[in-house]
């Protein structure tokens, strides 16, 4: 099994410190996710992993392989890749040019004109949008996008950030299936999610972060009901608070 293992990870921006010794793991072919009051780490915690932020200490390792202090296009090389809240689009890019952004890191263009090719098939309805300029999708065909545009590469990995963030309801159950039929491809999926019915529905394992700690590891089957769910979380942010 592939794993990602982030363990005791420091970092922050500038001088100042957000995440002080956080671990988490993450398996492929599961959805691991992370929970957590707004301000206490978790968008930190997977530019760190994916390299976009600077780790002051710890370690983070792909199937053994040391992603600590390697540039972002490294790691992505390694076969790990990061989906920005929002899916990161470029909305005065085409469908066509957004999916070929997101294989730069391959130098065979032949090889990413068949990759666009399998995801088109895999995705027709971006197949039909082509030549639409990205910011012109719906909220459901951008995230279908950003999605496609990150398996460019097949990574063995996907960092999610809020993948349902800013999608009505019905979008958001849709989104977070589409996450979880990555994992069932094989693909490992380490998400932050604020949507924590819809990511407890999918999720195999989850963390709890709190003002750049770590507070709770476990299964959704550990967790009795959502109520006990919700005193964990909003313990968490009570902590954030102090």
């Amino acid at each position: 099994m592939t794993r990602l293992v982030a363990s005791n990870v420091v970092a922050g921006y500038g001088a100042v410190e957000i995440l002080h010794g956080v671990s988490v793991q993450a398996g492929d072919g599961e959805v691991t996710c992370i929970f957590g009051p707004n301000g206490c780490g978790k968008s930190t915690l997977l530019g760190a992993v994916a390299g976009i932020v600077d780790i002051w200490g710890g370690e983070v390792e792909l199937d053994g392989e040391p992603l600590a202090g390697k540039p972002a296009h490294a790691i992505l090389k390694s076969g790990l890749a990061l989906m920005p809240q929002g899916g990161g689009v470029f909305p005065q890019l085409s469908v066509r040019e957004n999916l070929r952004v997101g294989g730069h890191t391959l130098s065979d263009g032949r090889m990413l004109d068949q990759r666009i090719g399998e995801l088109i098939d895999e995705f027709p309805r971006l197949g039909e949008r082509l030549s639409v300029p990205a910011g012109n999708l719906s909220g459901g065909e951008q995230m279908m996008l950003a999605i496609a545009r990150a398996l460019i590469v097949k990574p063995r990995f996907i960092l999610f950030d809020e993948p349902s963030a800013g999608l009505s309801p019905k979008l958001a159950a849709e989104a977070l299936d589409r996450v979880a039929a990555l994992a069932r491809r094989g693909i490992g999926v380490l998400m932050v999610e604020q949507n924590i019915r819809e990511a407890l529905r999918v999720a195999d394992r989850i963390y709890v972060l709190a003002g750049g700690h770590n507070r709770y590891e476990g299964r959704p089957e550990d967790i009795a009901d959502g109520r006990q769910l919700m005193d964990i979380y909003l313990g968490a942010a009570a902590e954030d608070e102090r």
